[in-house]
């Protein structure tokens, strides 16, 4: 669990500077797209074991990601407006 909390909380970061700094600049979204792929197969891996901490740890760290890449596509949207 630890190990999942310590990952989780290394994106806090990333999601503060799209979501409060508005920015993206060196946000590679294919790179949190493969991010995002290896994370639904440990979710799934866990599931198949039972792994709570595994599960609850992946699934936090995919919100996270998400949350990332939907500020980063929100925020090029935007730009492409203006």
């Amino acid at each position: 669990m630890l190990a999942g909390f310590l990952g989780v909380i290394a994106w806090i970061p990333q999601i503060r500077e799209v979501w409060i700094e508005k920015s993206h600049q060196g946000i590679s979204l294919p790179t949190f797209f493969l991010v995002a792929s290896a994370l639904i197969l440990w979710l799934i891996y866990g599931i198949l074991i039972m792994s709570y901490s595994i599960i609850i740890a992946n699934i936090a760290a995919l919100i996270c990601i998400l949350m990332v890449i939907s500020g980063v596509l929100k925020i090029r949207n935007l730009e492409k407006q203006t």
